[in-house]
């Protein structure tokens, strides 16, 4: 029994040491360099409610994302009728979700329903007329494939957001999907709300198009714009004054290459001002696209259009191999940094409208701390004297038990980089109750035995083993509504379900385990003949 005890009581100093390993640098700043150097870095992080920070509410335009998929398909399905030399005069988006095609005569609008029925199994046929002579047919995306791209507009516009927040620098990011459209994000601890928003709502969609040199493009500027050319806008920085002049552009609407095919964006530095730029790295298909089209747009001025707006338009010189290309536009460091994140991230498959904002202050954040702090600790000493009063030496037994509960915790929240939430210093006062409720029911059992006249040996036993399976169904169950809860729910139910798992877990070792060493040790060791419970 004394082998037993020593390794006992060896697991538990491990277990301690452990936590207390973790949890050190979330107690203090103020470490010697040496403990900084073999201590891990990483602390225990406050969410939203504690430290401050900002709460947005994005919703995700699908309509937009539903519309470019259909745009895309528009030409997909016109690059394949002028490939299988199917007339047709025209072809159209005709609403959000369907296209319009035009054909001479009935033989060339069969030819296209065989084109539809074979290669578009995600288009049915809506309406087919004669309009003026002409075949007029409207061909409409199925509902079940509408919602699909829906949704998966916003799984994705999930994702991007996730990855561009994660590449800014905050920590413990609470991003989730709120219903059918819409986005949560918190950013705990955000210094610039203003960046952050710019960052996060940015479509960051990246096209390379012609510049219209044939037509006027002062007539264009009057209303006469060429067919398939749109007008689109640049600045210009005036160094001297430091002000920005609005630069129109008549360009091509097709898009020659999108961001798609971009690899990795990084900040450079140009040699000349010292002025940051986007230097641009694509892919092996990217790069073979781009040495295509520089190769046959040699003498072309081609523009670099990042969310419709255009930030350089440089003339091709030559076929650009490689596969790099650089954005310029007077950036300053931070929207050169922002650009690379963005564009690394990959481009929204939709627009994202921001429709609620909410920053919660740090004073705030402190105060909800401060209470918090003291209802831990009111809670802490109510049930420590409680123990103490009513149970006597055993309940002094039950106390440290009751703190070595909550160091363990503590650390075990700083090992796993938990987010540490207002609901979760909820779901720590509640584990104090709840750790001393294993004691009472074995204190209780135990003063039962000692009544029935049995030894202090015989009474701690039976006080153990029957006690164990009460302690055990009750922890049992709490731990699997708490697991549900973390599965479930969100953002501070989360937090709740994590802090109440970790301490039923800690509560059941140190409840259960520690508190029968130190009984083993005196039954054993000093061989008492009563036990003061």
């Amino acid at each position: 029994m004394i082998k037993s005890i020593r390794i006992r009581v060896a697991i538990t100093v491990v277990v301690f040491l452990a936590a207390l390993f973790y949890l050190i640098p979330s107690l203090t700043d103020n470490l010697p360099e040496f403990w900084k150097k073999n201590l891990p870095a990483d602390k225990i992080h406050l969410g939203l409610d504690l430290q401050g920070g900002m709460h947005l509410v994005l919703e995700v335009d699908t309509n937009k994302a539903l519309e470019g998929t259909i745009e895309r398909m528009s030409n997909d399905i016109q690059e394949n009728l002028m490939e299988k030399k199917i007339r047709f005069r025209s072809i159209s988006r005709a609403k959000a979700d369907s296209i319009t095609l035009e054909f001479p005569d009935k033989p060339s609008k069969d030819c296209f329903e065989k084109v539809l029925k074979d290669s578009y199994p995600d288009f049915e046929l809506a309406s087919s007329e004669v309009r003026e002579g002409r075949e007029a047919v409207t061909i409409k995306i199925k509902a079940k494939r509408a919602v699909e791209i829906k949704k998966l507009a916003v799984e994705q516009g999930l994702e991007t957001i996730r990855n561009r927040v994660d590449q800014f620098g905050i920590s413990e990011p609470e991003i989730i999907p709120q219903g059918e459209d819409r986005i949560i994000v918190q950013l705990p601890g955000v210094k610039d709300p203003g960046r952050a928003k710019n960052l996060i709502g940015r479509t960051a969609l990246l096209e390379f198009k012609l510049l219209d040199e044939e037509h006027n493009l002062a007539e264009a500027m009057k209303g006469n714009i060429p067919e398939g050319d749109i007008i689109a806008y640049g600045s210009q920085l005036d160094r001297e004054s430091g002000r920005r002049t609005q630069i129109p552009y008549l360009v091509k609407n097709k898009a020659l290459m999108t961001g798609a095919s971009l690899e990795t964006a990084k900040v450079s530095i140009a040699d000349r001002f010292g002025e940051p730029y986007v230097s641009l790295k694509f892919n092996a298909q990217g790069a073979q696209d781009f040495d295509r089209i520089t190769g046959e747009n040699v003498k072309k001025r081609l523009a670099i259009v990042l969310d419709g707006v255009i930030h350089s338009a440089p003339v091709i010189q030559e076929r650009i191999s490689g596969g790099n290309a650089q954005i310029t536009g007077s950036f300053s460091m931070d929207e050169a940094k922002d650009l690379a994140i963005v564009l690394r991230a990959g481009a929204l498959p939709a627009p994202v409208t921001i429709l609620e904002e909410r920053t919660v202050g740090p004073s705030l954040g402190q105060d909800s701390i401060d209470k918090g702090l003291w209802s831990t600790i009111i809670g802490l000493m109510l049930v420590v004297l409680f123990m103490m009063i009513y149970y006597k030496a055993s309940g002094l037994v039950a106390n440290f038990a009751l703190i070595l509960n909550i160091v363990i915790l503590f650390g075990t929240l700083a090992a796993f980089r938990a987010t540490l939430t207002l609901p979760g210093i909820a779901g720590i006062v509640l584990v104090i109750g709840m750790a001393v409720d294993a004691n009472v029911l074995i204190f209780e059992r135990i003063r039962e035995e000692v009544r029935a006249g049995k030894t202090p040996r015989a009474a701690i036993e039976a006080g153990y083993g029957k006690a164990f399976l009460t302690i055990l169904d009750s922890n049992v169950t709490t731990l699997i509504a708490a697991l549900f809860l973390f599965g479930f729910g969100t953002g501070p139910v989360k937090g709740f379900a994590v802090t109440l798992t970790i301490g039923i877990i800690a509560s059941m070792f140190t409840a259960i385990f520690v508190t029968r060493i130190i009984f083993d040790y005196f039954v054993w060791n000093r061989k008492i003949q009563t036990i003061s419970v």
